[in-house]
């Protein structure tokens, strides 16, 4: 959600100078530099949203007055929820459903958030964007979202603003990865990641040819699952657990990395393939939903349930050199592809269109 926010709101800044645009953050963002505060004009939601309770009431009690204050003719609600009331028109940009799709994914209050909140903005917002196809099929078929609603707008390449990366050699020696191939994923330690299956596959890799699979991304409860199924397995020397890593650090590891994968179960995109895929990185990833729609071609699909098909795909990306040379140029030609430009010019014709129609 952050990059997203970071990313689109200076390119709808310079690509509609006709409107005036004005940012509701809450305090967390309010202490940290941003183009919500750097670009446009800003007004704070008093609340703390790591609570769930704070975002809830934030969004749904305090926002609506605070727009009417500010003059706000339409509310972009960028995380999947949004007001249930205001006189204002509304597009609400759903990243996914995997609440319903995989929902140990969101446990306890969350889930029940997201069962109530999420179905409400579908319906009281007048336009909904979402990132690829796939979600607009899943509003269609859980949620019972009318099509002509729907504006399919993928969004851009992840993480664009790269610092140096930390040399291979020093990367090598944090990871204590020696000569080894490393295999990357960044992901959150979250249940529908896939992690634990991930895991597994690696397992099935004979130790001569096994790669390091190193895990940065934030730490969860889950991780603690994972280290003792790594343990179970007899391959917990040959994962590492990384959580947040500095941009330095991140840069290293995609410079040295033979292969990225993503096993993920469920995605509303996929920005870390288009990540991986931009900084010439070969890339293995699930062959479902939004993810099989952002790679194309440019990567090796697989069953995200199926261990030997995990393996496989990563073995090959690290015994078939010309294969993952091969990934390696098609991922950097469909990275390009995505520009968060794009993403800003389908919003704001999102915009146009909830103008334009009628009332909700």
């Amino acid at each position: 959600m952050e990059v997203y926010a970071r990313e689109l709101i200076p390119e709808l800044v310079a690509r509609a100078p006709q409107h005036r645009f004005t940012a509701f953050i809450n305090r967390e963002a309010a202490g940290q530099p941003g183009p919500w505060s750097e670009l446009t004009g800003s007004v704070l939601v008093p609340v703390y949203t790591r609570s769930r309770r704070e975002w809830v009431r934030g969004e749904q009690q305090l926002l609506p007055p605070l727009a009417r204050r500010a003059g706000v003719g339409l509310m972009h609600s960028f995380a999947s929820t949004a007001p249930a009331w205001g006189r204002f028109r509304r597009v609400v940009t759903i990243h996914d459903l995997i609440y319903k799709l995989v929902p140990e994914a969101h446990p306890g209050f969350r889930s029940l958030g997201m069962r109530v909140l999420v179905p409400l903005a579908a319906r009281r917002s007048d336009r909904i964007i979402v990132d690829a196809e796939s979600t607009k099929d899943d509003l269609r078929r859980l949620l019972r979202v009318a099509a002509d609603k729907v504006d399919v707008v993928p969004l851009g390449v992840g993480a664009l603003r790269r610092g140096p990366a930390l040399p291979e050699s020093d990367v090598r020696s944090w990871l204590g990865a020696g000569e080894r191939p490393i295999a990357v994923s960044v992901s959150a330690k979250l249940a529908h990641k896939n992690l634990m299956r991930l895991i597994g596959a690696l397992s099935r890799i004979e130790p001569g040819i096994r790669p390091l699979l190193v895990l940065p991304g934030y730490p969860t409860p889950h991780e603690n699952d994972l280290r003792a199924h790594a343990a179970r397995l007899g391959v917990q020397a040959d994962v590492r657990f990384l959580g947040w890593v500095s941009a330095e650090q991140l840069e290293g590891l995609y410079s040295v990395a033979a292969c990225f994968v993503f096993p993920s179960l469920a995605e509303g995109f996929g920005l870390p393939v288009l990540e991986a895929m931009s900084r010439g990185v070969p890339v293995a990833c699930s062959g479902r939903g939004a993810l099989a729609e952002v790679a194309g071609d440019a990567a090796l699909l697989f069953d995200p349930e199926s261990e030997p098909a995990i393996a496989q795909a990563v073995s090959r990306l690290i015994g078939d050199r010309d294969e993952a040379q091969r990934l390696a140029a098609l991922g950097r030609e469909r990275a390009g592809r995505f520009s968060w430009q794009s993403t800003a010019d389908g919003t704001i014709a999102s915009y146009e269109r909830a103008i334009r129609g009628p009332a909700s």
